[in-house]
């Protein structure tokens, strides 16, 4: 009966799985928020922004397989949304890890380009509405062929943030682990990379006509990058490392120091009284 259920498509479709992941995706966003807050940085923004599209999207996921109908005006919506925010993580991570801000300036006007033709295709499509129905993962499929338009404008954003994200991660996992007291940072990039990497798969399979478990990767996914930015914190705990090892082994040279000053000192000494003693 279990295996049953489990086997069944309506199980990896369920909206429970859209609602965690909605959920997962607000906590992270007010989050980010946060940081941004604090520190005023773009790639904070940028980040509040595709986690923002994120959690709406999984919420939108979740009230249309609850409500049992997807509305079409909702659905427009939504699949931009979906298409968009991985372009919007990319775009953070770029801001963060360029050393000019024009790169990132480029990128979001690019990006902002291709939204805008995303949404403009997907008002006046028609829609393939036997697609568009509860208990099944509907992805992009209600907007037609995988390469035709405007379902093709998802890719320029799929890949170009996707290749960002995966390769800000991966970049930051190689320069924190050379460094011990970063060495937490690595471990955070890497789960970063793993949701980066799983979130890149799903669109690849729901590209291709595969939509099996894309609610339940996208929760996995979201935990992950969750996990990773929870686990990255900030820059400070690895700066108080280093600061703490530089100040011990400071100490150790200082307490070496003092010990060769004295044996200097009780040398010196020995030698005045030698020549004492021979002048006696």
């Amino acid at each position: 009966m279990v295996c049953a259920m489990i086997a069944s498509a309506a199980f990896w479709s369920h909206w429970g799985w859209a609602a965690a992941t909605a959920v997962l995706g607000f906590v992270f966003f007010a989050l980010v928020v946060r940081q941004y807050l604090l520190r005023r940085r773009l790639h904070q923004l940028a980040w509040a922004i595709g986690l923002l599209f994120y959690a709406i999207a999984a919420a939108m996921e979740a009230w249309s397989e609850s409500s049992g109908e997807w509305d079409p005006t909702v659905y427009r919506i939504y699949i931009v949304l979906a298409a968009s925010l991985v372009g919007f993580l990319g775009l953070g991570t770029l801001y963060l890890v360029a050393r000019k801000r024009r790169w990132g300036d480029l990128y979001f006007v690019f990006l902002v380009a291709c939204m805008v033709v995303f949404f403009v295709g997907t008002s006046t499509v028609e829609l393939d509405m036997a697609k568009l129905v509860p208990g099944i993962t509907v992805g992009g499929q209600a907007l037609g062929p995988s390469l035709g338009f405007p379902r093709v404008m998802s890719l320029p954003i799929n890949i170009t943030g996707t290749l960002l994200l995966f390769g800000g991660a991966a970049w930051s996992v190689w320069r924190f682990a050379r460094r011990r007291e970063f060495g937490y940072r690595a471990w955070a990039n890497v789960l970063i990379a793993a949701g980066a990497a799983l979130l890149a798969f799903l669109g690849s399979r729901a590209r291709l006509g595969d939509t099996a478990g894309l609610y339940p990767a996208e929760m996995v996914a979201a935990a992950l990058m969750l996990a990773g930015f929870l686990l990255a914190g900030t820059l400070d705990k690895g700066v108080r490392k280093a600061r703490a090892k530089r100040q011990a082994v400071g100490g150790r040279l200082a307490a070496e120091t003092r010990r060769l000053e004295k044996r200097v000192e009780d040398e010196r000494q020995r030698a005045v009284e030698a020549r004492a003693d021979l002048d006696d």
